[in-house]
C-alpha cells in the first residue's frame, strides 16, 4: 500500500522552520548557509505546496496558520535532530555551551569536574568566546553571558534566559600600586588613577554613577579586551581593574588583589549587570539543558548567598 501521509518537501520545510526560528529571510539563510533567495524560493514553493499563507509579508513574521504549523513541525524536526544525535553519540546527550571567557577561566571551569561527577551521562564542551551564540546558525545549546546594565542588547526572537548572578563589582589593585600610589580615600580619588577596562569605559562610567561620582567620560589607561588580561595587568601593578567574586576568588584569598578603598571600609560593590543563561526556547525543556540550567544556578547562588530566588529570574 503506498504511503499517502501528506509529508511536504524536505527543503522547504527546512526554510520555513529557519524562518519561524530565526524571523528572517536572510537569518535563515545564515542559519541554513544558503543564499536568501533560495529560502524565499522554499517559502513559496511550501505556500503553494499548502495552498495556505504562511508568511506575514507586511508584518514580517508568520500568519496564524503558520505560526500554528511553525509550532507543531519545529518540534518534530528537533525530535528528528536529537534522534539523529543520540544514534551518532550512542545515547549520549550532547551539549555545546559557549562562555563569556573571564567567567569560564575564572569560575566555571573548576567546578565542571562536580558537573561531570554528577551528570556523567552528558557530554558537555565548553567554548570560552566574547563573540554572543547565532543559536540558529552556530549549533550552540546553550550561552553564557555578562549583560550590563544600561547596554542595549539585540534580543533574538526564540530565545529565553536565566538570570545565574548579579555580582557586586568593586575596584581592586595589587598591594604594591596601592603603596606606590598613595591613599585613595573616595571613590572621586580612582579618577586620578590608571584604570584598566576591558573594551571601553562603559562598565566604570556605570560604577562611578551609581556610586554617585559624575564622570561624563574618560579614558581607561589600558583596553585589554578581556577580564582576565585586565585582571593579569592589575597583578602587575599596572593599575586599578573593576571586577567581581566570580573572578576574583584566587586573587582575594591568596592578596594578589586586595579592594581599594580604606582597609577597614573599602568602597562599595555594587552590582551593574548579571551573568545570564542564553538558551533556545524550543530546546528549554530539553533534559540535559534542563539539567545544566539547575545545576548552573544553583552552584552559583551557593556561591554567592542571597542572590535571590532564581525561579524570579528565568524569562
Amino acid at each position: 500500500m503506498a504511503d499517502r501521509r501528506p509529508f511536504p518537501p524536505f527543503g522547504p520545510l527546512r526554510a520555513f522552520d529557519a524562518f519561524g526560528r530565526t524571523r528572517g529571510i536572510r537569518r535563515a539563510a545564515e542559519w541554513l548557509r544558503i543564499d536568501h533567495a533560495v529560502v524565499s524560493r522554499h517559502l513559496r514553493a511550501l505556500e503553494k505546496w499548502a495552498g495556505v499563507p504562511l508568511l506575514d509579508r507586511a508584518g514580517g513574521g508568520l500568519t496564524e496558520a503558520g505560526r500554528i504549523y511553525h509550532d507543531r513541525i519545529a518540534s518534530a524536526l528537533d525530535e528528528i535532530a536529537r534522534a539523529t544525535e543520540a544514534l551518532r553519540a550512542g545515547d549520549l546527550p550532547q551539549l555545546s555551551v559557549w562562555c563569556v571567557p573571564g567567567f569560564a577561566f575564572h569560575w566555571l571551569v573548576r567546578r565542571l569536574g562536580n558537573f561531570r561527577t554528577e551528570f556523567p551521562d552528558i557530554d558537555l564542551l565548553l567554548r570560552p568566546t566574547d563573540a554572543r551564540a547565532r543559536f540558529w546558525s552556530d549549533g550552540v545549546d546553550a550561552d553564557i553571558r555578562y549583560q550590563l546594565d544600561g547596554r542595549p542588547h539585540e534580543p533574538q526572537p526564540g530565545i529565553r534566559q536565566a538570570e545565574l548572578a548579579r555580582p557586586p563589582v568593586f575596584p581592586v589593585a595589587s598591594p604594591e600600586f596601592l603603596r606606590r600610589a598613595g591613599p585613595i580615600r573616595t571613590v572621586g580619588d580612582l579618577l586620578s588613577q590608571p584604570l584598566l577596562a576591558e573594551e571601553d569605559s562603559h562598565e566604570w562610567l556605570t560604577w562611578l554613577a551609581r556610586q554617585g561620582v559624575a564622570a561624563p567620560s574618560m579614558i581607561p589607561a589600558a583596553r585589554l579586551w578581556h577580564a582576565h588580561l585586565v585582571l593579569a595587568s592589575a597583578r602587575e601593578g599596572q593599575g586599578v581593574a573593576l571586577a567581581n567574586p566570580f573572578l576574583l576568588e584566587d586573587d582575594l584569598r591568596n592578596g594578589t588583589l586586595v579592594r581599594v578603598g580604606s582597609p577597614e571600609a573599602p568602597f562599595d560593590g555594587i552590582a551593574i549587570g548579571a551573568y545570564t543563561l542564553f538558551i533556545p526556547e524550543n530546546s528549554w525543556e530539553r533534559p540535559a539543558l534542563m539539567r545544566l540550567r539547575s545545576w548552573l544556578i544553583h552552584v552559583a547562588d551557593a556561591f554567592q548567598p542571597g542572590a535571590g530566588a532564581h525561579a524570579a529570574r528565568a524569562s
